[in-house]
């Protein structure tokens, strides 16, 4: 659905803000406040001991310290596998031989347009980290049943690293290509 007016509030580095007026399927009309963001995606990488690379990574708007896999934003024009594959080099210095795509989400659908594009990828091959400027995080391989219980505990609250362990923990595997 395309808004019939839509004004922009805000236009930043990572996400603008608009107020669209809309006719819903109802035919009601309404304005919105919506947030846009150019999307991301995040990997879910296994070694040969099934340990998943996990990051720590210090979040502001959380105030602290957060469980997450490794990701990042998109990039204009990149493909969000490419973004996968830049980020789990980036963040935790592996390369992977082996990807396909789990599931794409919507993270915030009552106020944003985000979409997260989630990838699993094993047979890793070890290549040297390297953070972006202002990255505050430390990359950990952890065993497959601790993560899981991590999030059971509320340890890790991330909304796409809990998609991705659960999506594991239900059907026990990732899907292939």
């Amino acid at each position: 659905m395309k808004p019939e007016k839509q004004t922009l509030h805000y236009s930043g580095r990572v996400v603008s803000l608009s107020t669209d007026e809309v006719v819903l399927p109802n035919g009601h009309r309404a304005v919105l406040e919506v947030v846009h963001h150019p999307g991301g995606a995040a990997v879910a990488a296994l070694d040969e001991s099934n340990r998943v690379c996990l990051l720590r990574q210090y979040r502001y708007v959380a105030d602290g310290w957060l469980w997450e896999l490794p990701a990042g934003k998109l990039e204009p024009h990149e493909p969000p596998l490419a973004t996968a594959q830049r980020e789990l080099i980036e963040e935790c210095g592996y390369e992977a031989r082996e990807w396909w795509h789990i599931a794409s989400m919507d993270p915030t659908i009552g106020y944003s347009d985000e979409v997260i594009h989630l990838y699993g990828a094993k047979d890793l091959v070890h290549v040297g980290a390297k953070l972006d400027v202002g990255e505050h995080l430390e990359c950990f391989a952890a065993k497959f049943d601790d993560a899981l219980e991590w999030v059971h505990q509320g340890i890790i609250s991330d909304s796409k690293t809990t998609f991705a362990l659960l999506w594991w923990r239900q059907w026990g595997r990732f899907p292939s290509r």
